[in-house]
């Protein structure tokens, strides 16, 4: 990658995200991109909004975001960073979750919080991508796990 593809890997918007993953609304958990390394890691940002649909079951009282959906959010950071890494290479190619391990959830995540997403590459070998990922509220863990994709044709 050149110097100015670099470049474009930072601050990459919602738009340009579902440029590159098919969620969409109510499933897309990703808002912004802040950084990319290409094949190396990412970092995505989701801002915690009262108004998300899952918020009407868990819990209506004291609404707490689901973990499963954390997991997804930093699974969806590694794809957007898979593709991104691939450019040409991913065009009509879906990333598909294979696994996920060492799930751990440290402490709620609720309104108003501001998600960020960490996920690091740890290995790749052909089209199976292995990651860590942590997930920060103001600088504090609040979930982390490691998890495996793959990218194949849609």
């Amino acid at each position: 990658m050149s110097e100015t593809d670099n470049e474009y890997l930072k601050d990459i918007d919602v738009l340009k995200i579902m440029d590159r993953i098919p969620h969409r609304y109510p499933f897309l958990l990703v808002d912004k991109i802040e950084a990319i390394e290409p094949y190396e890691w990412a970092i995505g940002v989701k801002g915690v909004t009262a108004s998300e649909p899952h918020f009407q079951g868990h819990f209506p009282q004291k609404p707490i975001m689901p973990g499963v959906l954390i997991v997804e959010a930093m699974a969806q950071t590694a794809g957007v960073m898979v593709v991104s890494s691939l450019g040409q290479e991913s065009e009509g190619k879906l990333v598909y979750f294979m696994s996920i391990d060492e799930a751990k959830f440290r402490r709620p995540v609720v309104p108003g919080d501001l998600l960020k997403l960490h996920v690091t590459k740890k290995q790749q070998r052909g089209p199976v991508w292995k990651f860590e990922a942590k997930a920060t509220v103001d600088d504090q863990v609040v979930a982390e796990a490691s998890f495996a994709a793959m990218i194949r044709d849609a």
